[in-house]
């Protein structure tokens, strides 16, 4: 196997010694990238490397366990397994959804974040992802659905994204409106759809330990995927009732500043 690391660092290594467009920097530099993981995602927004939950959840996983990669943004996700974003191409394989890259990740590389959990602890995570899978809708909910946030919403995107238009966005709006029906968060009233987010809210903040993580004092893959969805709520520069649940909890802003920290900027 390709250790991308090793020949990143004996390239950056060799161009002190030589230059940086010596041949045998310039081949080892290209070797490093052309083997690279590439993630596709969905683009920044309020400081945070991904808007949507599953993508910075794959990110911070990436970062946590040192796994080099390089991240590339779309807004059109037709061209991704399924349909969905994030995905990742690792040494010319496609793999989607972030359960799957995570599952992937840790299989070829041994990645070893997660081995340290018994059966119960590994049990919790996967309800705890099923919790985030039901507050994702709610938060997309909050941006895309809601009149009285979504044109805030819309003008940090175009703020944030010059090259998109109104149009595009009103585009999108209308594709999550069918998705929200068709799942039934859309059939919601928003006091009710906030009501399940807050609920999910509540079950984290009660998971989440006074300090360290949520087995202890190491992140684990869990403290990626909660910190994918807490961070786009609490970075989150529109007020919503999710986001005054999040900046007004300090167990969950402590755990999304940490990993924040630990992970880097975006």
């Amino acid at each position: 196997m390709i250790n991308r690391a090793a020949m990143e660092r004996l390239a950056t290594g060799l161009a002190y010694i030589c230059s940086t467009d010596h041949p045998t920097t310039v081949a080892l530099r290209k070797a490093s990238e052309s083997s690279m993981i590439t993630l596709y995602s969905y683009p920044e927004l309020f400081g945070v490397a991904d808007n949507n939950g599953y993508g910075l959840k794959v990110f911070a996983f990436l970062k946590l366990t040192g796994v080099p990669f390089v991240h590339e943004h779309l807004f059109d996700a037709s061209q991704a397994p399924r349909g969905q974003l994030p995905y990742i191409v690792d040494d010319g394989e496609t793999i989607g959804d972030s359960d799957a890259i995570i599952a992937h990740l840790v299989r070829k590389y041994r990645l070893t974040i997660d081995d340290g959990l018994g059966s119960a602890q590994r049990d919790t995570d996967l309800m705890v992802a099923r919790v985030l899978d039901d507050l994702y809708w709610v938060m997309s909910y909050s941006r895309w659905k809601d009149e009285r946030y979504f044109p805030a919403f819309s003008a940090a995107l175009r703020r944030e994204h010059p090259a998109l238009t109104e149009e595009g966005i009103r585009k999108a709006q209308e594709f999550n409106f069918q998705r929200y029906h068709f799942q039934g968060i859309g059939r919601y009233a928003p006091e009710d759809a906030y009501a399940r987010g807050l609920a999910d809210l509540r079950v984290l903040a009660n998971l989440i330990p006074p300090s360290g993580y949520v087995h202890g004092p190491e992140p684990t893959s869990i403290d990626a995927a909660i910190y994918g969805f807490i961070a786009n709520i609490f970075f989150y520069e529109i007020e919503t009732p999710i986001k005054a649940f999040v900046s007004s909890n300090p167990g969950l802003v402590r755990h999304c500043k940490a990993i924040h920290a630990a992970i880097g900027s975006a």
